[in-house]
């Protein structure tokens, strides 16, 4: 079986992308193919800073590899650099109806914060869903707000594949087993991001900062801790990371029962979990970070395997559609 996951490189990750995806995609490289991209052209959809995106790459790649994505046994390389993702999703464009692509949540939510919305914010799905047809792949681990955009990727494989015959294979969405948000600290009303460091807790954070960051997260003025997410989000929001950190899916067995009536000591035990968990992918970043060379390579092998499949794949979607 064949896997594919990308992510943006719009800065440092944080636990959301680790818990919601990565951790995710660690663990099916072992009995998968693997293919994980840097999707550098998704991240040029909203404003950025053209002098900043490369470092981004750069620490988005520190990132993965730290986690646990292991270049011997997967490919991993920048989506830009094979064009073949841009030429297939101006393809796959001339089958997407528009409407489809107005609904997503995405969308709509990021077209809200534009004064001006670009073509490539509608089209975003389209690229994806070239990202993940042109490697023939089988499954797709994401997080749950990718969900939506991975069923639009399998409503165009069936469009496709029903006027140009069978030539994609109909990928399959991997949720993880933990399926729960991360949302921010802050305001738990949002999702966890990038934009919001205040909020956020990064994979490369120190101990002490995870724990000033806990320390300060939004809850509630109720005594008992439990989950209940839509009246309590701030506390359902710290029961979510204590249990992706301690991986106990079942919150009934974190028992919760012996914080009651003291906030302060359940979030030193959630930040206590959250620091044993990353801490191994902390220092495993601050080694990478001084092997520039290896990181290099570790691209340049993934760029090469990429491109062999994809020229292949390309070709034989040209002849379908009779364009060679």
């Amino acid at each position: 079986m064949r896997i594919f996951s990308g992510i943006q490189p719009t800065g440092k990750l944080h636990i959301g992308n680790y818990f919601g995806a990565i951790q995710n995609m660690v663990k099916l490289q072992r009995q998968n193919e693997a293919i994980f991209s840097i999707v550098d052209l998704h991240a040029i959809t909203v404003k950025y800073e053209p002098k900043e995106l490369q470092e981004k790459i750069k620490d988005t790649v520190l990132d993965f590899l730290a986690c646990g994505i292991d270049p011997e046994i997967s490919t991993v390389f920048i989506q830009s650099q094979i064009k073949e993702h841009a030429e297939l999703a101006n393809l796959l464009q001339t089958i997407t109806p528009v409407g489809n692509l107005q609904r997503m949540t995405q969308f709509k939510d990021k077209s809200q914060k534009e004064n001006s919305i670009n073509a490539g914010l509608l089209m975003y799905p389209v690229l994806q869903a070239a990202d993940i047809l042109l490697y023939d792949t089988d499954i797709v681990p994401v997080g749950e707000d990718q969900k939506q955009h991975l069923e639009l990727v399998q409503d165009i494989v069936r469009r496709f594949n029903n006027r140009f015959g069978e030539i994609f294979r109909l990928p399959k969405i991997n949720l993880p087993r933990n399926s729960a948000r991360i949302m921010n600290l802050a305001d738990p009303s949002k999702k966890m991001s990038k934009s919001d460091p205040t909020g956020c807790v990064f994979l490369s954070d120190s101990p002490e900062i995870i724990k000033e960051k806990i320390k300060k997260a939004v809850t509630d003025s109720l005594d008992s801790i439990y989950y209940e997410k839509e009246k309590r989000p701030g506390m359902s929001n710290l029961i979510n990371i204590h249990s992706s950190a301690t991986e106990i899916v079942d919150v009934k067995k974190l028992k919760l029962e012996g914080y009651n009536g003291q906030h302060s000591k359940y979030k030193e035990r959630v930040a206590q979990s959250l620091i044993k968990k990353l801490e191994p992918i902390r220092k495993r970043r601050q080694e990478l970070e001084q092997k520039p060379d290896y990181i290099e390579k570790v691209l340049e092998q993934g760029r090469e395997r990429a491109q062999k499949i994809a020229s292949q794949k390309m070709e034989e979607i040209k002849k379908a559609m009779g364009l060679v």
